[in-house]
């Protein structure tokens, strides 16, 4: 008695730490990008870069999403996935290194390799919570999605007082992120050393590219991607041309992000409740939609559309990150479906804030990229019809099959 007692407290224990290790993993994969912007433009004057050239700090770590998610599927069946991630956290924790050294050469060097440590986090989450967690995959979608934003959020409100008040400057609000990849590494350790039998291993397979259900989920990721990251980069400029500050543009994108992190945190109840996901993602865009259509035609009223596109855009996240699990079979057809979804969505992603900037050159004003962005949330209304059926995708060419409540799955 005494002994299974153990062994069960073991598990839990176990488990309880793989938890952890899951959501310090997400506090890893957005600070490093969120930090950027509100120092872009000391960036760019201490170095002496060309907009164009410092614009590559936003789109250079997409494109390694692009590049890289194909490939982390094979990667994790060779060499376990549980290896690979800790091998990810550690190019991680180089990457931000060599980005804390004041030049060109390193900011960008560092940039890639950090974009390349993330892009595995990315794919490799969601596929060790189907395998993991299969009871439980809503809930932990939403926490490491909350954890992910939260972090992200703060990295962006510090970094200007960090570069403020600590020596070195802005290298160093780059920096300061080494000590929490470090944490990871540490606290992920004890995975890789775990020993796992070999029916749980992620097996090799490729990717979903025939399946229409796939691509609905890779478009909804790619749509909410370009939501996110074209607010992040564009939204303060659109808020101070309505006539606010700079500063109070700064803490209006903070909203955003605020909003965003809260509404995470409900998701949960509306995955529990819903045979599918339908209803829940088709609100979710038309919120999006409808925050946007207020930017077009009142943009005086900045807080409001602020709190609006993060209602919307928090729950889409958590949809989308919840989508590469529930619209799964299994853990391998997860990663394969995150591998897709997230190359394919993160080069859509990488042109949003590029378009959106072109035309407001071409244009002279907001209407033609607000217009862009309407159009894309819509998009996003219809997609979301199809990717929250409660269907899974086909491993390479299988016929679709009836997939369990989120709550069951």
């Amino acid at each position: 008695m005494s002994k299974e007692r153990s062994t069960t407290s073991k598990g839990r224990s176990g488990r309880a730490l793989l938890v952890w290790g899951l959501l310090v993993v997400a506090a890893n994969l957005r600070p490093s990008l969120t930090v950027v912007g509100p120092l872009l433009d000391r960036v760019q004057a201490d170095l002496g870069l060309a907009p164009a050239v410092a614009g590559l700090l936003s789109t250079l770590p997409l494109l390694a999403f692009a590049a890289m998610s194909p490939v982390v599927p094979r990667l994790a069946a060779r060499w376990r996935p549980e290896r690979l991630l800790w091998w990810a956290l550690v190019v991680l924790a180089i990457g931000i290194g060599v980005r804390w050294v004041p030049s060109a050469i390193g900011l960008f060097a560092g940039t890639v390799l950090i974009g390349a440590g993330i892009a595995v986090g990315n794919v490799l989450l969601p596929s060790l919570i189907k395998r993991d967690f299969p009871t439980r995959v809503g809930l932990l979608t939403s926490a490491y999605a909350t954890v992910m934003g939260a972090v992200a959020a703060v990295a962006s409100g510090v970094a200007v007082p960090i570069s403020q008040a600590a020596a070195g400057g802005w290298p160093t609000a780059f920096g300061c992120w080494i000590a929490l990849a470090l944490v990871a590494v540490v606290l992920w350790l004890p995975q890789v050393r775990a020993s796992r039998p070999a029916a749980e291993a992620i097996r090799r397979h490729r990717l979903p590219w025939g399946s229409a259900l796939a691509w609905a989920v890779t478009a909804f990721m790619g749509l909410q991607s370009l939501g996110f990251y074209v607010a992040v980069t564009w939204l303060p400029q659109v808020f101070q041309d309505s006539g606010v500050s700079a500063a109070t543009a700064g803490w209006l994108l903070f909203l955003f992000q605020a909003v965003a992190v809260l509404t995470s945190l409900a998701a949960p109840a509306a995955l529990r409740r819903a045979g599918d996901q339908r209803a829940v993602a088709t609100l979710s865009s038309a919120v999006v939609l409808g925050g946007y259509l207020g930017l077009l035609v009142a943009p005086g009223w900045a807080w409001l559309w602020s709190v609006v596109l993060g209602l919307g855009g928090g729950a889409c996240l958590v949809l989308a990150l919840a989508f590469l699990s529930l619209r799964a079979q299994d853990a391998t057809v997860a990663g394969t479906l995150s591998a897709m979804a997230q190359s394919v969505g993160y080069l859509v992603a990488a042109a949003g804030p590029v378009i959106f900037g072109l035309l407001h050159t071409v244009s002279s004003g907001w209407h033609a990229p607000l217009v862009l962005m309407c159009v894309a949330a819509a998009g996003q209304v219809i997609f979301a019809m199809v990717a929250g059926r409660g269907t899974v995708a086909p491993a390479d060419d299988q016929i679709l099959e009836r997939a369990p409540s989120p709550g069951r799955s």
